[in-house]
């Protein structure tokens, strides 16, 4: 180690001495005979092994989600949870692994799936395969026999990831599942919609009425819908459009991501919990969330549409120099309105970058403060596409609606505060 020291201070001290002589603009001959110099201690040095190289990635089977990944995956989230709220579920959590004891032989085959986990403290773990069999544990172990629930959270499995069609080792799974206790059965059943398998062809001509499929269609369509136990969804969604004389829309190529939702009953599950082995009559519906967001994702990419990152409505600007704090304060006061606002993290940033900044990430409005503003005691309020100053009467006939959030806040908070202002005006900060 010691002579390791020694080769890396003589290094360095020969690396000095060539960027000096480069600076004095030293003859070539001597830059060249000391960089000869500098190059053979180098390889007397050799390679540090104490410092280990490795790969920059993500686990195989995972991935990592930008900002405009993250706002379309809350959107589709807000959409669902929206949706099971709408019918009066509640929500729950459970620890992200489990006994391994609990999770052993619930999944027949598919249990060399599971992630184990080294034994920790005496207990041996594995990671949640699942959401069902965490939800039946909490069950017995609550003693619960009615319950409406949903829950989302990350799932992993040991599997072989298939990334463009939306499949991971790392996902999340979107589970809603009505506890039926003492009701009857079929309820809850036609409450939650599920993916199962009816031998009852009146369902699918009811199914193709509502798409618009004519009667002298419906016998051809359901014998190509009979293939599905033979060739992929693929093919039978083409000789169906062709069929149907339903040519795919131009530029758009075909999403193939399997199943997005299935469900059924799980009426035996709870009772493998309980010590008595009482049934707790359950059906449930899980949402793969992850393909959803595989399908949204590519029909963006698709159609290059631009989707916002932050929910910032507007925009704190200074138009001089020296107006950090006044633009601080004016922030503060919308945020404590409850209204989404930022500035730019500079001391004294160009009006004009900062209008790019609101078009760049979708600000709607900016609010300017300048010394002319101060001295008037108003703010300027801005449309940052059309560039125009956004008028009282706008915001109280709702002529655009990017601006009726900011009616609300000066009328309703700003002017009650300074009463003796008009909707628009401002104070003169420190006054």
């Amino acid at each position: 180690m010691a002579e390791r020291a020694a080769l890396e201070e003589l290094v360095k001290l020969q690396g000095e001495r060539v960027r000096g002589l480069k600076q004095q603009k030293a003859s070539a001959e001597l830059i060249e005979e000391e960089v000869g110099k500098l190059l053979k201690l180098k390889a007397q040095l050799g390679p540090d092994e104490s410092k280990q190289k490795f790969v920059l990635k993500t686990p195989k089977g995972t991935r990592d989600y930008s900002p405009r990944q993250m706002a379309v995956r809350e959107k589709v989230f807000d959409v669902i949870i929206r949706c099971f709220k709408r019918h009066g579920a509640e929500v729950i959590d459970t620890p992200v692994f489990e006994l391994k004891e609990t999770l052993t032989g619930k999944y027949g085959e598919d249990s060399k799936l599971i992630y184990d986990l080294k034994d920790q403290g005496g207990e041996l773990l594995s990671l949640r395969y699942d959401l069902t069999v965490p939800f039946a544990r909490y069950l017995a172990m609550n003693k619960l026999t009615n319950i409406k629930r949903y829950h989302i959270a990350k799932v992993y499995r040991r599997d072989n990831p298939a990334m463009t069609r939306g499949r991971y080792r790392e996902f999340y799974q979107c589970v809603t599942m009505t506890i039926a206790g003492h009701v009857r059965k079929e309820i809850p059943s036609a409450l939650c919609i599920d993916s199962l398998q009816v031998n009852d062809r009146r369902i699918l001509d009811g199914m193709f009425a509502i798409c618009g499929v004519s009667d002298s269609k419906f016998r051809t369509i359901c014998s190509s819908v009979d293939k599905l136990d033979k060739v992929s969804w693929e093919e039978v969604k083409n000789e169906m459009a062709v069929l149907l004389q339903t040519p795919a829309q131009a530029g758009e190529e075909p999403l193939g991501v399997g199943s997005v939702a299935a469900g059924g009953r799980y009426d035996g599950l709870v009772g493998m919990f309980d010590p008595k082995g009482r049934k707790v009559p359950c059906v449930g519906l899980s949402i793969g969330v992850e393909r959803i967001f595989s399908i949204v994702e590519q029909r963006l990419e698709v159609l290059e549409e631009k989707v916002r990152t932050t929910e910032t409505q507007v925009l704190v600007a200074s138009a001089q120099k020296k107006l950090l704090e006044e633009r601080l304060k004016l922030v503060s006061e919308l945020w404590d309105a409850g209204i989404k606002a930022e500035l730019l993290y500079k001391k004294n940033p160009k009006l004009l970058n900062q209008l790019q900044y609101c078009e760049e990430a979708g600000i709607p409005l900016v609010a300017i403060i300048g010394e002319q503003e101060l001295k008037d005691g108003v703010i300027k309020l801005r449309s940052v596409t059309s560039r125009e100053e956004v008028r009282e009467e706008d915001l109280k006939t709702g002529q655009n609606r990017d601006f009726n959030f900011y009616y609300g806040y000066f009328i309703d908070y700003y002017w009650q505060k300074w009463p003796d202002t008009t909707p628009f005006a401002y104070k003169a900060l420190g006054a």
